[in-house]
């Protein structure tokens, strides 16, 4: 549920050391091939002393983080500190997690500049980033010397394959993949070269060089696990299987994420293969360990949810899952989140990322349970609210007609058509006018008459698109439109057009039309298409019923049964209307049936455990820091109001600068929402006086506070903890005091536009707190069913 909230906002914003002093504080650990002078690198404050491959990794200390994978991989280095990090960022880089691998192996060079591997590991976590894997592995190259042996092949087989360029990228490819062979003619027993050569041997052939011999891979990995029966390696197996024979890696289905508790991904993996074998009940509960997981690291080291690789991919499938188990208001409360979480310009937007997976797939839960009147009270709140994209919103006015044609709110639906049919009119002509267009200008060039034609045509085809999707959709408005005036056939008719309809809902139509057969064929077709769904079957034992075929309609609901124990809502329509049934069958009105034990999932954990279900805000850290005149202001003075903080790089930043003065000219704005802005700087009081008389749009609208300690900086996160250099960082704190989003950069935020919008529909809405197994039923549990 929503509520609008008339809450007083603030943005606070944070500034740092003046430039000169950054250039001053900063010791670069060595400096990057390519970097720019101190001198250059002084006049972007937040920027890398190394040098811009540095900008966008990670830039907060890495710690040792619990449930890592076991990894014992030897290197030269000076600290057995180092050599701990050093294996925690290969066992990341196994789990595909390189963000926090680059910074495990960051770690490694803050203890060990001298350690060639740890840069080695750098550029291993930049392997699809050209330019930054590049910088990487030359600086591992520069201290060769120092490693051993073995590490040298490590380091010549990539510097060699970064050396040579994407212009011969399968050879480079090849080369790269024998130079790990290479080590183990060396070293046999270097199960991280085996590892490694598995996943080259796999991912050489996104590059055309095809796998030869799967089995062949697999007996290499058959090698990593005689050795080590929990190695990370079980990831690449599943790989090498899926979608080839998906269950000969149905162990590594299992033990991927059991080998690696703390890495998301690793449990998403085993998803992968039950997935593909139609265990959806299985693959949800790997989606959900990796959902839960993922939740748990964002929160605890205060990270945007869409930054995490692969999250919104893992939940919108997790969503999937349980819709195919039934877990109706689990899919719903995860698609709900999905919707909830913090947009930003280059992780996360309507047509990208959760909020774009989360409105999909919250239409597909509505829309396959019959969820009519919530979909409609849904499209007034921010979940499903309307957009200025187009295909988003004529996915919402689809949806809507669809539901107030079955809630019999026919003329607020037709309304709702009237505007389809309007959109598909407008681009109608615009079809027209550019191939009118296109037409005048060949004319124009005397060109001959067929090349004429050809240029009309064309110009039409590029518009054809989005006309036949509302051509599409109109149509099925408007059989939906005749099912609401019980004209069956129309709606057949219709419905055949819009090409729709694919939740069973067409067989009940053919039923109602006097089709007996084809309503038969249609539930049968839509259960062999759908494997181990619950919704096809229980639509295939409504059908069968009706048809009074009821020793089938038995059969089909036993099977519904067998596969019934994560239902966790008997009263959705799509079961309610199994009731009566039931009852004639003399069966409970809990029809659910427990699950039978599997002995090939490994050694589950408990899911709460790992995570909480949802991704939740958290409390934002206190500070307590004076203004230009001395006097001190607290975080807790704003209880009960909105703030946005905004930390930017002190008087002397230019580009903080530009910060300010982009939010300062809407303070007007700000205010009327009940926004205030507040700037929090690391200058000491001079420098906030400075600020205050640098800004050139009257008088200053936005209070100044100083932390010259970066005290304030260091618990929001934004300092370099390597380089020891403030970032900059813009946050969104409700009146609870909880962080509801966030920027952290080398570069400043400078969108108030936006985030002045993202305010008002963050704010809108109320945080879900986690409630266990997200509301899980079990089989058995109280009597859910009737309507």
């Amino acid at each position: 549920m929503t509520r609008v909230l008339f809450r007083t906002l603030a943005v606070t914003v944070f500034t740092s050391l003046p430039c000169l002093l950054i250039g001053q504080e900063a010791k670069p650990e060595a400096k990057q091939e390519g970097a720019p002078a101190a001198a250059d690198t002084m006049k972007r404050p937040g920027h890398s002393f190394h040098g811009e491959v540095f900008n966008e990794g990670p830039r907060q200390a890495a710690y040792l983080m619990s449930e890592m994978p076991k990894i014992d991989f030897r290197i030269t280095c000076k600290d057995p500190q180092a050599q701990a990090f050093f294996n925690q960022g290969v066992g990341q880089l196994h789990g595909f997690w390189n963000f926090e691998s680059e910074r495990s192996f960051r770690q490694v060079a803050a203890i060990d500049p001298d350690c060639a591997m740890a840069y080695w590991g750098m550029a291993m976590a930049n392997f699809d980033n050209e330019n930054r894997g590049k910088g990487f592995i030359a600086e591992a190259h520069k201290r060769r010397e120092k490693a051993d042996e073995r590490e040298k092949m490590y380091i010549d087989g990539l510097h060699a394959y970064f050396e040579a360029g994407s212009s011969k990228n399968k050879e480079r490819h090849e080369k790269f993949t024998r130079s790990l062979e290479k080590i183990l003619y060396k070293y046999p027993q270097d199960i991280e070269a085996k590892a490694l050569l598995t996943l080259r041997l796999w991912r050489d052939r996104d590059v055309g060089i095809p796998i030869s011999s799967y089995l062949s891979i697999d007996a290499l990995l058959s090698e990593i696990f005689a050795v080590d029966p929990m190695h990370p390696a079980h990831h690449y197996r599943i790989h090498l299987w899926d979608n080839e024979k998906t269950e000969r890696a149905l162990a590594s289905a299992a033990l991927s994420g059991q080998s690696s508790p703390g890495v998301a991904h690793m449990w998403h993996m085993g998803g992968h293969i039950f997935a593909g074998l139609k265990r959806y009940d299985d693959a949800a509960w790997q989606q959900e360990a990796s959902a839960r997981v993922d939740h748990a690291h964002m929160i605890r080291d205060r990270i945007l949810p869409d930054q995490i690789h692969n999250f919104a991919h893992n939940n919108e499938w997790l969503i999937r899952d349980l819709v195919h188990i039934g877990r109706v208001r689990a899919a719903m409360d995860m698609a709900k989140n999905m919707c909830e979480l913090p947009r930003h310009p280059r992780y996360n937007s309507i047509s990208n990322g959760s909020s774009h997976y989360g409105r999909m797939r919250l239409f597909e839960v509505l829309n396959t349970f019959e969820l009519w009147d919530q979909l409609v009270e849904l499209c007034d709140t921010p979940y499903l609210e309307p957009t200025d994209n187009e295909n988003e919103q004529l996915k919402r006015l689809r949806f809507l007609g669809i539901a107030l044609f079955r809630t019999g709110k026919a003329e607020k639906a037709q309304t709702v058509m009237a505007e389809v049919r309007q959109r598909l009119n407008a681009k109608r002509e615009a079809m027209d006018k550019a191939g009118l267009e296109a037409e005048n200008k060949a004319k124009t060039e005397n060109k001959p008459q067929p090349e004429i034609d050809k240029a009309k045509e064309d110009a039409r085809k590029g518009q054809e698109g989005p006309v036949k999707d509302l051509e599409k959709v109109v149509a099925e408005l408007e059989g939906h439109e005749a099912v609401y005036r019980t004209d069956y056939a129309g709606a057949l008719t219709q419905f055949k057009i819009a090409e729709t309809s694919k939740n069973g809902y067409l067989a009940w139509i053919y039923l109602m039309a006097g089709e007996k057969q084809e309503a038969e064929n249609q539930a049968r077709n839509f259960v062999n298409g759908n494997v181990n769904e619950i919704q096809p079957l229980a639509r295939q034992v409504e059908v069968l019923w009706a048809l009074d075929k009821k020793q089938e309609a038995t059969e089909a609901f036993q099977k519904l049964r067998a596969i019934s124990a994560e239902i966790d809502d008997l009263s959705v329509p799509t079961f309610a209307r199994l009731l009566p049934i039931a009852r004639e069958l003399q069966w409970p009105d809990d029809w659910r049936m427990p699950a039978q034990p599997k002995s090939d999932i490994g050694n589950r954990p408990n899911l709460d455990s790992l995570g909480p279900f949802r991704w939740t805000p958290q409390p934002a850290q206190s500070w307590t820091l004076p203004d230009a005149q001395g006097q001190a202001h607290s975080l807790a003075e704003y209880r009960g109001r909105n703030l946005i903080l905004i930390y930017y790089l002190g008087s002397g930043c230019l580009h903080c600068a530009e910060q300010l003065q982009a939010f300062g000219p809407m303070a007007k704005e700000f205010a009327e929402l009940n926004i205030s802005l507040v700037a929090i700087s690391s200058d000491d009081l001079d420098g906030l006086r400075k600020s205050i008389e640098n800004y050139k749009d009257g008088p200053m609208p936005i209070q100044l506070l100083a932390n010259p300690d970066l005290s304030a900086f260091k618990a929001y996160r934004c300092h370099d903890d390597f380089e020891k250099l403030p970032l900059h960082g813009t946050f969104l704190i409700d009146s609870d005091g909880l962080v509801r989003w966030q920027d952290i950069g080398f570069d400043p935020f400078n969108d108030p536009k936006f985030l002045l919008g993202e305010a008002r529909r963050l704010l809108r809405q109320v945080p879900t707190p986690n409630a266990g197994n997200a509301g899980k039923i079990a089989a058995g549990a109280a009597n859910q069913g009737g309507s």
